[in-house]
């Protein structure tokens, strides 16, 4: 994990008049996670459906390119025990996006589908169905798991080697796209090492030909599936120059691929914290993340990683002074990405070298990238890093929900649109149209159509 930083003070300008690159900005619906916080009275369901409405009308409100929809396939055990933070439970993500469709007009809908637990047909038609009933607005962030334990859940259980991963992802999308360019023409017929089809379409193209995907990756690996399948990219990288490397490095792997760059766009993610000053936005944001990690919260991340019970310790004192074990680790449904070893060593030269108790120390590692200022000073920080090639634009988290979207909204995106940087209005009707990317094999579609 890298050191969270506050995006603030690049020292990058952009001159008066100069040409700018348009900013895509995108909503994330929070989930059920430390980001969130529960104690605000404001707070309000994860589950019921006027939240997931409040959100994806803010946003559309807000001019944004789409909403956003995380997946939970199995509620998180914590020491053998279900996770507090996902007791509210986790709802289906097809379910709430089709739902969505019916109260919202332009902005696009975006959700998480795994491809190791599903089947590439089923995947298909329900995507392509979603298109259909949003008249183009779908978009499928596809991720990838090698976790046994969520895997339990399916018939065949869920156990694929990590390598294997991306394997079995690139095969699935060949055989989903098949599927959505299948309607009207021969047969589908796919024998691969991870599928066996022949069949046919169901359903006729959808409006933007095949749903945007989206895909959430840093590691080598993931680089090079977005570079190859993605329409955009999520990442955690947050500074001007991490993303400003990142953002070159996809980019030159698209090229590499024989793809127009400018279609995979770089989206990381960030929240915003705004004040009227600039220090009642900094009081405001160190309020949040005490917020988000509570006590209870601290310790229970470090036992992830130490992997036994660590409740004795005081969150406000120092590192735990036991050995960590790692016989099993202790929370399952989360994945460790790196050997407990290693980070445990991590968090102690950490805390060492900054005096950090527990509580501290989690602070530091959990906290997101963040735009903290006035409302001038983020849409600057924002469009700062959309034209020094750091992002093509940032998806919000906000810490609260459903409301936390709106003060952004109302404050920060009036002064994007009148740098001329975001749109005032919705100019197409399709996700597609809203990230300026073409529909795959339009003229093989209206040939089919036609």
């Amino acid at each position: 994990m890298g050191t969270p930083v506050s995006i603030a003070n690049t020292g990058i300008a952009v001159r008066e008049g100069e040409h700018r690159k348009p900013i895509h900005l995108a909503a994330h619906f929070p989930g059920v996670n430390h980001n969130t916080v529960w104690s605000d009275p404001s707070a309000r369901s994860q589950v019921e459906f006027d939240s997931f409405v409040h959100l994806a009308r803010a946003a559309e409100r807000g001019r944004f390119d789409f909403f956003f929809l995380a997946e939970g396939l199995r509620l998180r055990e914590h020491l053998g025990r279900i996770h507090d933070l996902d007791v509210v439970g986790r709802p289906d993500t097809f379910t709430v996006l089709a739902a969505l469709a019916a109260v919202t007009d332009r902005i696009g809908l975006a959700g998480t589908i795994n491809t190791t637990f599903n089947e590439p047909f089923e995947v298909a038609r329900q995507f392509a169905t979603l298109d259909h009933l949003s008249a183009g607005r779908a978009a499928w962030n596809m991720v990838t798991s090698s976790d046994a334990f969520t895997g339990e859940n399916f018939r065949r259980g869920g156990f694929l080697a990590h390598a294997d991963r991306y394997r079995r992802a690139d095969e699935f999308v060949t055989v989903a796209q098949r599927f959505w360019d299948g309607w009207g023409g021969d047969p589908i017929v796919h024998h691969g090492r991870q599928f066996d089809v022949r069949g046919g379409s169901p359903l006729p193209p959808s409006p933007q030909g095949h749903p945007v995907l989206l895909q959430a990756g840093d590691s080598g690996e993931g680089r090079d599936f977005a570079a190859a399948r993605a329409d955009a990219i999520f990442t955690r990288h947050g500074s001007l120059e991490s993303g400003r490397a990142f953002y070159a490095d996809v980019k030159r792997r698209a090229a590499d691929r024989g793809r127009n760059p400018d279609h995979l766009k770089v989206f990381p993610g960030a929240a915003a914290v705004i004040g009227a000053t600039a220090d009642e936005a900094a009081e405001k944001a160190r309020e949040i993340r005490r917020s988000q990690v509570g006590p209870q919260t601290a310790l229970n991340f470090l036992e992830q990683v130490w992997g036994r019970e660590l409740q004795s310790f005081d969150p406000d004192g120092p590192l735990p002074d036991v050995e960590p074990v790692f016989e099993e680790q202790a929370v399952k449904g989360r994945v460790l990405h790196a050997d407990p070893r290693e980070i445990v060593a991590t968090y102690r030269a950490r805390a060492e070298a900054g005096g950090l108790s527990i509580r501290e120390l989690v602070i530091e590692l959990n906290t997101r990238p963040q735009f903290v200022g006035t409302a001038e000073q983020v849409a600057d920080e924002i469009d700062t890093y959309v034209q020094a090639d750091a992002a093509d634009g940032f998806i919000l988290v906000p810490h609260l929900t459903p409301t936390g979207l709106d003060e952004f909204v109302d404050d920060v995106v009036p002064l994007l649109q009148e740098r001329g940087a975001f749109r005032s209005e919705y100019t197409g009707t399709t996700l597609r149209e809203h990230l300026g990317l073409p529909v795959p094999g339009a003229d093989e579609t209206a040939r089919r159509v036609g």
